[in-house]
């Protein structure tokens, strides 16, 4: 046996595979917990922006380094998370990296300034990745067959509900409490979170792993802290600036040292280059990143638009998008019990297709639309969310062998948060160019002269009604008008190009996510599931689904080195 539990691995049929029994029912409820708390605090900071300025007179740079150190922080550190919890025990860092997060959430809630909530923010992001990259690994340890389907079909949901709730619950303990129980509500739900996984969680761990890739993991979280806070910084610093230029380059030389690390490290290596020759990896890793290159992007823009141009508060907002919300939920536990009954390049194909045409819907809105005018877009955007990631997430573990599943999920969460930081950054720069160019040419923008190029920006921006009190009261209606048309505008162009970007995601999910290039593991349980001989023929058909059961060490049928 190459790995060992705190009892002994039980049968998937028995007793044990009833939920919840073994621990397996609290470890999915604390992962989707931790991700729910980590993922929520990507967005709902963004409601509370106004009130953190005035409470620390705080400038435009330095909100913004309250945003960007969390978004670094969680990028940073995905790989070398799942990388450790495979050598070291995954309950061990799952619960290092949750009390990390713990911490770092009660200093934010207690900062006295600008300076400490930044740093505290970018340790509570070192925390969340820990969390974020080994969760789909305690999942996958506990889980098998079917039911494992629909348990990552629930840590699916939860991850879009804490996307679409960001505003919702940021409104609502922000205008009830004060912006500073978006962090401190945090630490009595985490405690809790925290006491059931150090008394109900299972361990896992090999009996001998290799030793901890120091190099490894210095040279890759090095190459890319330095990719998101250049993607991150550059719109505000100047794409070809110096230090700009600066990070993007020196990123690319870490990585090139540590590829050369890696590969003399053979077997050894937090990162097994030889995945890179498994093209159902490189395809679900590409649709991974160009999924929330899309999305994310698209959500943040979306919600701008509610707030900043229909003029509804952060708590309405968030009510507005219930849609989205409850068709991604809905979806997500549909999604789980197909993963082990539709081939899975099916699913993840259809949900980038269906997301791209999500996408294409927000043409439908204008100037003069109310929020209805969006439904049809939630409606596509919220079933392709949903129906992917779960898919996402088991894929993310199958192309492994169990005991490396925590790297997998690493790697995957990586491609995840890069694809994030590309879309806000790449995206949002589009979207800034393009309101400040539609309004500056409209004709109102023009009667304002020199000054309707900073108009067009605050409008970008979303601070057009701030923009608006401050000039010419003759022209404020024709101005007006004119804002809302450029921000509609300018919002349904960016749309239709993160719709072909999902669009690209879809063939590329359609046509380089193969059952054959499987784990061993993840198909011989398939078999079972399905009732089919345990032999693996190369048809994808026969095999449907194969990719969402990819069997876990610690509750296999035999030992995990048999099955290997």
């Amino acid at each position: 046996m190459d790995e060992r539990t705190t009892r002994p691995p039980q049968s998937a049929s028995g007793p044990a595979a009833e939920a919840g029994s073994g621990g397996r029912g609290w470890t999915l409820a604390v992962v989707c917990v931790a991700t729910f708390m980590l993922l929520l605090d990507l967005t709902v900071v963004n409601v509370a922006l106004p009130d953190i300025r005035e409470a620390f007179d705080a400038s435009f740079t330095s909100l913004q380094w309250v945003l960007d150190a969390y978004a670094l922080g969680l990028a940073a550190v995905l790989l070398t998370a799942g990388s450790l919890a495979d050598r070291l025990g995954r309950k061990r860092v799952f619960n290092a990296g949750f009390v990390v997060f713990l911490l770092a959430s009660l200093a934010c809630g207690l900062a006295s300034d600008t300076v400490t909530l930044s740093v505290s923010r970018g340790v509570q992001g070192l925390g969340g990745a820990v969390l974020f990259a080994v969760g789909p690994a305690l999942i996958g340890q506990e889980y098998q067959g079917q039911d494992r389907g629909r348990a990552f079909g629930v840590f699916g949901g939860v991850v879009g509900l804490s996307i679409a709730f960001g505003p919702l619950i940021g409104g609502a303990l922000t205008d009830g409490l004060g912006w500073r129980w978006i962090f401190l509500v945090n630490v009595p739900v985490g405690l809790v979170a925290l006491a059931i996984s150090l008394l109900r969680m299972r361990e896992w761990h090999p009996e001998t792993a290799p030793a901890l890739d120091w190099w490894g993991l210095v040279l890759f979280s090095g190459a890319l802290s330095l990719l998101v806070l250049g993607l991150l910084r550059g719109e505000t610093d100047g794409w070809s600036s110096l230090p700009i230029t600066a990070m993007f380059g020196a990123s690319v030389v870490l990585l090139a040292l540590f590829t050369v690390v890696e590969r003399r490290r053979g077997e050894q290596a937090m990162l097994q280059l030889s995945l890179f020759r498994n093209v159902t990896f490189n395809g679900v890793s590409a649709v991974t990143l160009l999924c929330a290159a899309a999305t994310m992007s698209a959500i943040f823009l979306l919600v701008s638009y509610v707030q900043n141009v229909l003029a509804f508060s952060p708590w309405e907002t968030g009510l507005r998008f219930l849609p989205l919300t409850l068709t991604l939920f809905v979806a997500a536990a549909v999604a789980g019990s197909l993963t082990t009954r539709v081939p899975q390049r099916l699913l993840m194909g259809t949900s980038m297709a269906l997301i791209a045409v999500g996408l294409a819907l927000v043409a439908l809105t204008g100037p003069h639309t109310a929020w209805t005018a969006l439904l049809p877009s939630m409606f596509g955007i919220g079933i392709g969310m949903g129906l992917f990631n779960p898919s996402r997430a088991s894929l993310s573990i199958a192309v492994v062998e169990p005991s490396k599943a925590g790297m997998a999920s690493g790697i995957s969460e990586t491609f995840q948060q890069v694809g994030v930081a590309i879309g806000i950054a790449g995206f949002g720069a589009v979207f800034h160019s393009r309101v400040t160019d539609l309004f500056t040419q409209s004709a109102a923008g023009r009667q304002l002269g020199p000054g309707a190029h900073g108009f067009g920006e605050a409008v970008a921006a979303g601070g057009g009604t701030e923009a608006l009190s401050r000039a010419p009261r003759q022209l404020a209606p024709a101005l007006d008008l004119a804002a809302r048309t450029a921000f509609v505008d300018g919002l349904t162009d960016v749309m239709l190009v993160c719709a072909a970007v999902a669009a690209v995601g879809a063939l590329v999910g359609f046509a380089f996510v193969r059952t054959r290039d499987l784990h061993e593991s993840a198909r011989t349980e398939t078999s079972k599931d399905a009732g089919a001989p345990a032999a693996v023929s190369g048809d994808e058909t026969a095999q449907s689904g194969a990719v969402a059961v990819a069997r876990s060490g610690s509750e296999s049928r035999e030992p995990a080195g048999e099955a290997h």
